[in-house]
């Protein structure tokens, strides 16, 4: 299984009447998911999944991929490191699943993965960091493929 978490790009500021889920993407910020999203497709997943937070500039950015995007309730502000493995089905699911998600629950989700346990780690806007698993010797192994940022 290929895990892809990709942090929301730039939104605008939430001052005012709008919502913090109905922010929408800045200029700098459709530019920098149009980047990273012509990336990932330069990658050739096989049998992508694109699980986004309902958070306008989630749902925005996933969007730049032009596959569809499955809006998770689980992957919204305020999410836990479960909320988002679960909602991948990490390790199990077959194929590539890119959650578009938040922080701090992206960055702890790395932590986990890369050192076992959750940390307060930095994920930057628009930025994705790709994990996969694989079992060697009957062992799951859990391996960081990359990161980009734009």
């Amino acid at each position: 299984m290929d895990l892809i978490l990709w942090r929301h790009a730039e939104a605008k500021d939430g001052d005012g009447p709008v919502a913090d889920t109905d922010r929408e993407l800045t200029a700098r910020g459709i530019k920098h998911a149009q980047e990273i999203a012509e990336w990932l497709r330069e990658q050739k997943l096989s049998r992508v999944t694109v699980l986004s937070s309902p958070a306008r500039r989630s749902v925005q950015t996933a969007e730049m991929l032009g596959l569809p995007v499955k809006i998770k309730t689980q992957l919204g502000v305020g999410a836990s490191t479960a909320d988002l493995l679960g909602a991948a089905d990490w390790p199990d699911q077959s194929g590539a699943i890119i959650l578009v998600s938040h922080q701090p629950a992206l960055g702890r989700v790395a932590a986990l993965l890369l050192a076992g346990s959750e940390a307060d780690w930095t994920i930057k806007k628009a930025g994705v960091w790709w994990f996969t698993n694989r079992v060697r010797n009957d062992e799951t192994q859990t391996v960081l493929r990359a990161v980009r940022n734009p």
